[in-house]
């Protein structure tokens, strides 16, 4: 996409005054780093507390009768039995059980709230309008509200200093509260690893919001440079690289979102694209494995380094999907997919590097801990 048919968030303004970088993402201008740069960004959110701008990503409300069920009928997982407060990790998936996009799903109710991912979400939009309005339940994406982010040791007295009662909230609660007279709706959840908050917010105080934040001397804007390596320490996917069209929930290790109730054997097994191959993998296992995996040496491996199961000869077995240096632990980290017999952790391979072929092991994901407040 040209630059000038770029879409802006409505705090691009305020990422230009303090300074950040702005790069084209998912078809809109966003910052990828500020003045403190990707490594400071990094180790502040692991540390302290981050801000991000999520704006972009698509929010969308859906209401009808049965309209768990009805939802239920595009991904694998348990809507019906999502209690109200909280909210859960989803994908779509398509006839051959690969992977549309991945999504939060959050029972507010009288209605569920979906937030997809920015450069899938006038698809997704498509998709639960062409299945889910026949089936009585209206859907609405909502281009009034932005999207913070605030992640981190330190986020939840942040927030607490302004909503007291996010302190209670704990892992994939939702919430409606308060803020200096603006209503927001608050979630306890986050792709850092870090505990913190997801927080939408009408456009017309999404700045004030964010000015209050930064305000906070614990509080530092971080961009989707320090974004990638604190979500790629934490092992989990970015949709279009590490999961796609292409890729099983069972193949990327996300078996744990698929609840028993929609398994084999289940109350409601199946009725979801692509339940044959996904159910048929759960009972028998994929062909190929998502995996963490640890560069020796210094030298990150990026994504499309291919992976071979010899220094020398043979044809690749395998490819990163996501690499790069993991500030945290010190350490090149990456992901990538190999075949299933080759992914214990401690596995030996080679990444071949401009023609040259480096040591790698098998990782445990994730690289680090997770902070989660359960």
């Amino acid at each position: 996409m040209a630059e000038d048919n770029l879409k802006s968030t409505v705090l691009n303004a305020l990422h230009r005054e303090l300074g950040a970088r702005m790069v084209p993402f998912a078809g809109y201008d966003m910052p990828v780093q500020y003045g403190l740069g990707v490594l400071k960004e990094h180790l502040h959110c692991r540390d302290h507390a981050g801000l991000f701008d999520v704006s972009h990503m698509g929010q969308v409300i859906l209401r009808g009768p049965d309209v768990a069920l009805a939802l239920e009928s595009l991904v694998p997982v348990d809507v019906a039995g999502l209690a109200e407060g909280r909210q859960r990790y989803a994908f779509f998936t398509n006839d051959a059980g690969g992977i549309e996009d991945d999504l939060m799903i959050a029972n507010r109710g009288d209605h569920l709230f979906v937030v997809v991912n920015a450069a899938c979400k006038d698809a997704d939009l498509a998709r639960m309008k062409t299945v889910l309005e026949p089936r009585g339940v209206s859907v609405e994406m909502l281009e009034d509200r932005a999207l913070l982010a605030l992640q981190g040791p330190e986020a939840e007295a942040v927030l607490a200093a302004l909503a007291p009662d996010v302190a209670e909230m704990r892992f994939m609660d939702v919430a409606t509260v308060m803020i200096e007279g603006v209503e927001v709706w608050v979630s306890r959840s986050g792709y850092t690893g870090e505990d913190g908050f997801e927080i939408s917010v009408p456009e017309t105080a999404a700045e004030a919001l964010a000015r209050r934040l930064l305000a906070d001397a614990r509080v530092e804007f971080i961009g989707l440079g320090a974004r990638d390596s604190l979500r790629l320490e934490g092992g989990l996917c970015l949709y279009g690289h590490d999961i796609d069209t292409g890729t099983t929930p069972v193949e990327a290790r996300l078996t744990w979102a698929i609840q028993k109730v929609r398994r084999a054997g289940g109350a409601r097994e199946g009725g979801f694209p692509g339940a044959e191959r996904i159910l048929a993998e759960l009972e028998t296992g994929a062909a190929r494995a998502r995996v963490g995996l640890s560069p020796e040496g210094r030298a990150p491996m990026r994504e499309g380094v291919p992976l071979f199961a010899a220094e020398t000869g043979g044809d690749p077995v395998g490819q990163i999907t996501s690499g790069g240096f993991g500030p945290s632990v010190n350490a090149p980290v990456a992901m990538g997919y190999v075949p299933t017999d080759l992914s214990a952790t401690g596995t030996r391979l080679w990444g071949e590097v401009r023609g040259k072929r480096l040591p790698v092991k098998v990782a445990a994901l994730p690289f680090l801990p997770a902070g989660f407040k359960r």
